[in-house]
């Protein structure tokens, strides 16, 4: 039988195999199941760290049978004062261990006679969920595939682990990954050599594989040399086809008309007039592009990428200013109701009476800020609905709500996306799909993104940076805090009491909600994390008593987060215990001190974004992070270097070499039908360096790309998958 990438797997494959594949991994076609790559591959006696095992996670391990020993035992009763009892059990404890001496214990319950087939010497594949049983780890009743070349009988053990190479692939608790290795091995017997989507110049000149070979060698190696150049050939796909979705999008965006929108105009003039304070060379320097671009007929797409504190609102509305005086509107979306509200109150605040548009006394280049959120009553969205229909409000910030059909713009031309990663490309497009002719973009975010993700996941937008702070910004000081060590917890709290005896205020931040949330509820022997409905009762009733505390966390109505950051801001609560809503965009310059607690449960960039609320007004800032993260962990190191340097940018680069590509790319790395599968940012910088510059040169000879129709599938098939990669976050 002759099958293609295009062929379902229920036509060549048994019900049961293809039910698991597809419900548990997503994989429905032959060229699903061929793209499901192996993560890693092992080699028997190979040096598995099983020491490092996590508590709860799903593994699959190599090793060898060490030793198998029978033990019979009586359940313990359940409930109350029950007594032991039942019938006993028999249990089968399997000792399997590494060339290097780590063990670790299989146990199977009412199944001793697997003793007879997992006898000493025999190498395995064992998978399960890892835990820890009297501070041993063990897997209980796992899965598990003998090697066939150890095998008293090799015809027990499957060909696919025949090489020297075995390949282990991410699977679930119905299919695991000798199964999927089966099930890949029967499928590519089958299909003939597939139509190679790169360009033969490109193949030819790099001296890629061909397609069908390099599938060939990524699920069946024929040695490391060959595995090595399959995955070369796969990256290279993979990096071709998502850059020229980017540069197509690119060139199709410039190929637009937008409104142009000429500098100066009596509304911003007055605003820099009024400005007391100078603005940074990085802030200047960014808004002339920004108002070259506004004043173009092509609409500009930008991302502005600043560290916590560099002033990229500022920047933001005096483009606004720009569009609003010259008849235009702007709109500010953001991701939370707190941000929002935020970003009304001060860009009112900054305009003073020049946001009072309409009203007696007010000058006369004026305009309206509005506020619309999802928790606006019946009337404020009438009012709100009504001055952006109307033009009245030259401004309108709010989140999803501005998305919403009924919201109804006069003429908008400017759209600003603040932390763009929280947003999808389909909802940046639903705005801008309100206006009459494309608007003017600006996407913003406050976390620094490392160079080759710029380049991949923003890859379709021009990248401005802003690196200084502006003058009046004061330093803050970072220090780790053992949470095991008595006398710097004791520290940490009389330190919080000292700022707040000073007239200044803290954050206490924490990683969970609490209550009936069961999320994250630890592991073995780990405690929950922390919860904010918990702390501030405890430190009400201890360490903070006497001090005016304040609850904010994510599952407050708005009015009540509203009531709560207004309180703070004003000075009536002296300590905000929060959990991370409060990491981007909250802005009360009197906040000198934070304490972060559980802190190794967040990444550098997030800690980097929470800190960047204090010492944002005259006095220096203080961030206490408490952790119970051990001395050279790779927790504590983490922290040490949050801690080391309060550049963003170098953070952002530490944090990509840290994280999982998965965590960096989101929705591209994390579907099992992702087109970005084996293309590590950090690794392979100048494939998609060099990809890059091949897209360009193929889009701008060959926009349709009609001479490559093997790549402009691909291509097109990315680019209607708006959901995956393009989605950033």
């Amino acid at each position: 039988m002759t099958i293609g990438l295009d062929t379902r797997l229920r036509e060549v494959l048994g019900k049961k195999t293809v039910e698991a594949l597809s419900e548990g991994l997503g994989l429905d076609t032959v060229g699903d199941l061929l793209g499901h790559y192996p993560f890693r591959y092992a080699q028997r006696g190979e040096r598995t760290d099983l020491g490092a095992l996590q508590i709860g996670e799903d593994v699959t391990v190599t090793a060898q049978v060490r030793a198998a020993v029978q033990k019979s035992f009586v359940p313990k009763g359940r409930g109350r004062g029950s007594r032991p009892g039942g019938k006993p059990r028999d249990l089968l404890e399997v000792i399997v261990a590494d060339e290097a001496g780590r063990s670790l214990t299989l146990t199977f319950f009412n199944q001793a006679w697997r003793a007879k087939e997992l006898v000493a010497g025999r190498w395995g594949l064992f998978a399960g969920k890892v835990a820890q049983f009297r501070g041993r780890l063990q897997l209980n009743s796992p899965q598990y595939q003998l090697l066939a070349e150890d095998a008293a009988d090799p015809s027990s053990a499957i060909e696919e682990f025949a090489g020297t190479l075995i390949p282990v692939y991410p699977a679930t608790a119905e299919i695991p990954t000798w199964n999927i290795a089966k099930a890949i091995h029967t499928v590519l017997d089958m299909v003939p050599t597939p139509p190679d989507p790169l360009p033969r110049s490109l193949r030819e000149d790099l001296s890629l594989l061909g397609y069908g070979t390099a599938l060939r060698q990524i699920h069946r190696p024929d040695s490391h040399e060959a595995l090595g150049a399959a995955k070369k050939r796969l990256k290279w796909q993979e990096a071709l086809v998502m850059q020229a979705v980017l540069v197509r999008r690119k060139a199709a965006a410039a190929g637009e008309t937008a409104t142009a929108y000429a500098r100066g105009g009596a509304l911003p003039e007055a605003f820099d007039a009024r400005l007391p304070f100078t603005l940074t060379e990085g802030q200047r320097q960014v808004g002339e592009e920004i108002a070259a671009e506004l004043a173009g007929d092509h609409p500009m797409h930008r991302l502005l990428q600043g560290d916590v504190g560099s002033g990229k609102t500022l920047v933001a509305l005096r483009a606004m200013l720009q569009v609003v005086a010259h008849g235009g509107q702007a709109a500010l979306l953001a991701p939370t109701e707190v941000l929002a509200a935020q970003h009304h109150r001060s860009i009112i605040e900054m305009l003073g009476d020049l946001a009072r548009g309409g009203e007696l006394g007010a000058p006369p280049e004026a305009t309206r800020v509005a506020l619309l959120t999802g928790s606006a009553t019946a009337a404020q969205r009438r009012t709100v609905l009504d001055e952006v229909k109307t033009n009245t409000a030259g401004i309108v910030i709010g989140t999803h709500a501005l998305l919403y059909d009924g919201v109804d713009f006069a003429d908008l031309g400017f759209v600003v996306v603040d932390e763009q990663h929280r947003f999808g490309v389909e909802q940046r497009d639903a705005l801008r799909a309100k206006a009459d002719r494309p608007p003017h973009t600006l996407v913003m975010t406050a976390t620094p993104i490392p160079r080759t993700v710029a380049m991949t996941v923003y890859g379709d937008l021009e990248t401005s940076r802003l690196t200084e702070l502006p003058a009046g910004r004061t330093p803050i000081a970072t220090h780790v805090v053992p949470y095991t060590d008595q006398r710097w917890l004791a520290r940490t709290w009389n330190r919080v009491r000292e700022e707040v005896a000073a007239g200044r205020q803290a954050y206490v931040v924490c990683p969970r909600v609490g209550g009936d949330d069961a999320e994250d509820n630890g592991a073995g022997d780990k405690r929950p994390p922390l919860a904010v409905v918990d702390v501030i009762e405890q430190l009400r009733g201890g360490a903070l008593s006497g001090l005016r505390l304040g609850l904010l966390h994510g599952r407050l109505d708005t009015d009540e987060k509203d009531r709560v950051m207004r309180a703070y801001a004003a000075g009536d609560l002296d300590v905000l215990v929060a959990t991370t809503v409060i990491e981007v965009g909250v802005n009360v310059p009197n906040a000198t001190a934070m304490v972060v607690l559980d802190a190794e449960r967040f990444g550098i960039s997030q800690l980097h974004q929470l800190r960047g609320r204090v010492g944002r007004g005259a006095h220096p800032g203080l961030c206490l992070l408490v952790s119970e993260a051990p001395e050279g962990s790779s927790s504590r190191e983490r922290l040490d270097a949050v801690a080391s340097t309060t550049d963003g940018f170098a953070l952002a680069e530490l944090d990509l070499e840290q994280r999982r590509e998965g965590d960096v790319l989101g929705a591209a790395q994390s579907g099992v039908k992702s087109h970005v599968k084996l293309l590590s940012l950090l690794k392979d910088a100048d494939i998609i360096e060099a990809a890059r510059a091949e897209a360009t040169a193929l889009i701008s000879a060959d926009p349709e790309l009609k001479g490559e129709p093997g790549l402009a599938e691909l291509v097109d098939d990315l680019a209607a998958d708006r959901g995956e990669f393009l989605e950033k976050g």
